[in-house]
C-alpha cells in the first residue's frame, strides 16, 4: 500500500507546522533540563558514600573464631590500608561537590524557580548537614578531636537551636569533650545517625555513662553485622570483577573473529545490511517528537499531574506507582502515534520489529551485557574526572537506594527492568535506528539513535554512559535482528542495577 492510500489526519502543511511548534516547545523544555542538570548531583557520589558505609561496618570485625593471621589476610584484602582515612577522603569530596552545588559558579547562593532544582539544592543542604555529622565522627575517631567538633559547630551554625540534628551534633561535641549529656541521649543518637557512625557514637555513650551490659550487646550485635558485611562487600566487588573479566574475553574474542573470518564472523553478520524503510524523515521526526518528546515532557505530565500530589502523599509507595503511571502513559501515547504514522505503508517490509523469543537472542542478549560492563565502567570512569560529582542522575535512583519497602522496591523494579526496557527498545531500537538507515550506513544509524536515546534521559552526565550502552544495543539488534536480543540486555543492565542499589542501600542501614 502506498503512502497515499489513506488520508493523514492533517493536511500536509498544517501537520508540519505543529511538528515545528512541538519541536521548538520540547526543544525549550529538554534544554532547559540539560542546563539544569549541569548544577545537579550525581547519585554516584552517594553510591560512592553507600560503598564507603559498608566498608566502615566490616572494620569492626574482628574474626573471632578465626585463625589471627586469616582474619588479618581477609581484613587486607577486602579493607585495604587506612581504611577510615579513605573514608574520611571519601565524605570529603563528596561534601565539596554538596558544598560547590550550594555556591554557585560565582560563590553566590543559586536561586532558581525550577522545582526540580529546588530540590536539588534542598538535597544538598539536607546531605552537608549529614556529612558534617559523619565527618566529624571519623575524625573524632582517628584522634582529631579538634576537626571534629568544629564539624560539628559549622552544622550547629546552620541549624536552629534545638533541631534535631543541632541536638545530635551537641551531644557528639559533649561526648567527645567528656562532658554532660542526657541519659536518654541514645535515641537521639539512635534516630539520627546509622550504621557504623551511629555504633560509634553509642559506644562512645555508653562508655560515658558506664552501661556495661547495654555497651556488650551492642558489640555482639555489631560483630554480626561487620562479618554480613564482609559477605556482601565481596559480592559487590568480585561479581562486577567476573562479569567485567568475562566481558573483556567475550570482546577480545569476537574482535579477533572479526580478524580472522572477515565478513563472516558474528560482529560482521547484518552489519552493512540497511531495512527497507517506505517512510520519509517526516514521518521519523513526527513519532519522535510528537509519540515521545511532546507526550512525555508535556502530554502525560498534564494528564496524571492531578494525581501527583495524591501519591507523593503515600511517600516511597507513591512515588513508585507515579513513575509506573507516567512510565504506562507515555509508552500508550508513543505507541499508539507510532501506529496511526506507519499505518499507510502497511504491510511492512520483512525485517520490521522481528520479536522472537529464540535462544540465540538470549545469547546475544546475555553477551552484550558482559561486553557493555567493561566498557561502561571505563566511560563511568572518565565520566566521573569530567563531571567531578555534578551533572544530574536519574532522581529515581536515590529513592530505590533508601527505599526499603517491598511494595515501593518491587514497582521501581518492574518500571524499570520490565517496562523500560520492552518500551524504549521498540522505539530506539525496533523503530528509530532502522528508519535511519534511509539515510546514513547502519554504523551512522546506531551512533546518532544511541545519541538521541541518552539526551532523552535529561542528565548531562548520564549521556555519554548511556549512549554507549545504547551503541552496544544497537549493535546486539542489528546483529540479531531481534528485539528481544537488546531487551534482555536493557533488562539485565536496569534489573541487576536495581538489585545492587537495594543491596547497598538495605546493608548500610
Amino acid at each position: 500500500m502506498t503512502p497515499e492510500a489513506t488520508a493523514p489526519l492533517f493536511p500536509t502543511p498544517l501537520r508540519r507546522l505543529m511538528l515545528i511548534i512541538m519541536t521548538l516547545l520540547v526543544s525549550v523544555i529538554m534544554g532547559q533540563a540539560l542546563i539544569g542538570s549541569w548544577n545537579q548531583p550525581q547519585v554516584a557520589s552517594r553510591l560512592e558514600l553507600y560503598q564507603t558505609d559498608l566498608l566502615l561496618q566490616a572494620t569492626e570485625w574482628e574474626g573471632n573464631g578465626f585463625p589471627p593471621e586469616q582474619v588479618e589476610l581477609l581484613r587486607q584484602n577486602l579493607l585495604g590500608e587506612a581504611p577510615l582515612t579513605k573514608a574520611q577522603d571519601a565524605y570529603t569530596e563528596v561534601r565539596a561537590t554538596a558544598t560547590k552545588i550550594l555556591a554557585g559558579a560565582d560563590g553566590n547562593a543559586p536561586v532558581t524557580q525550577d522545582r526540580r532544582l529546588q530540590s536539588a539544592y534542598k538535597e544538598q543542604a539536607e546531605l552537608l548537614d549529614v556529612l558534617d555529622l559523619r565527618l566529624g565522627i571519623l575524625q573524632a575517631e582517628q584522634g582529631d578531636t579538634a576537626a571534629a567538633i568544629a564539624a560539628w559547630q559549622t552544622l550547629q551554625s546552620r541549624r536552629s537551636n534545638g533541631s534535631p540534628l543541632w541536638q545530635t551534633a551537641q551531644v557528639l561535641t559533649d561526648l567527645w569533650q567528656g562532658g554532660k549529656v542526657e541519659p536518654d541521649s541514645d535515641r537521639l543518637l539512635t534516630d539520627t545517625l546509622n550504621g557504623w557512625f551511629r555504633n560509634r557514637a553509642l559506644t562512645q555513650f555508653y562508655i560515658q555513662t558506664d552501661q556495661g551490659a547495654v555497651l556488650d550487646q551492642l558489640y555482639l550485635a555489631e560483630q554480626q553485622r561487620a562479618e554480613t558485611t564482609l559477605v556482601t562487600l565481596a559480592l559487590v566487588g568480585a561479581v562486577p570483577v567476573i562479569g567485567c573479566v568475562l566481558g573483556i574475553a567475550l570482546l577480545v574474542g569476537l574482535l579477533w573473529q572479526r580478524l580472522q573470518q572477515g565478513a563472516k564472523s558474528l560482529l560482521a553478520r547484518h552489519g552493512n545490511q540497511p531495512w527497507e524503510t517506505p517512510w520519509a524523515g517526516e514521518t521519523i521526526w513526527q513519532v519522535l517528537v510528537v509519540g515521545f518528546l511532546f507526550s512525555g515532557q508535556i502530554m502525560v505530565p498534564l494528564l496524571i499531574s492531578p494525581l501527583g500530589g495524591v501519591l507523593n502523599s503515600f511517600g516511597s509507595r507513591g512515588r513508585a506507582f507515579y513513575a509506573l503511571l507516567y512510565y504506562v502513559f507515555m509508552a500508550v501515547l508513543a505507541i499508539a502515534v507510532l501506529a496511526i504514522s506507519i499505518r499507510p505503508y502497511r504491510p511492512l517490509p520483512k525485517g520490521w520489529f522481528e520479536f522472537k523469543l529464540s535462544g540465540s537472542a538470549w545469547l546475544w542478549g546475555v553477551g552484550g551485557y558482559l561486553v557493555a560492563l567493561p566498557l561502561m565502567l571505563a566511560v563511568s570512569l572518565a565520566n566521573q574526572q569530567l563531571w567531578q560529582g555534578q551533572g544530574g542522575s536519574n532522581p529515581l535512583l536515590q529513592t530505590v537506594l533508601e527505599a526499603q519497602d517491598p511494595i515501593t522496591l518491587g514497582v521501581f523494579f518492574f518500571t524499570a527492568a520490565i517496562a523500560a526496557p520492552l518500551f524504549e527498545e521498540f522505539l530506539f531500537r525496533g523503530f528509530l535506528l532502522p528508519s535511519l538507515t534511509r539515510y546514513m550506513p547502519v554504523g551512522g544509524a546506531i551512533a546518532l539513535s544511541s545519541l538521541i536515546f541518552a539526551a532523552a534521559h535529561l542528565s548531562l552526565s548520564e549521556v555519554l554512559p548511556l549512549m554507549v550502552l545504547g551503541m552496544v544495543m544497537g549493535v546486539v539488534y542489528t546483529r540479531s535482528r531481534n528485539l528481544v536480543a537488546p531487551m534482555v540486555l536493557h533488562s539485565a543492565w536496569n534489573g541487576i542495577t536495581m538489585l545492587g542499589l537495594f543491596l547497598l542501600g538495605s546493608s548500610a542501614n
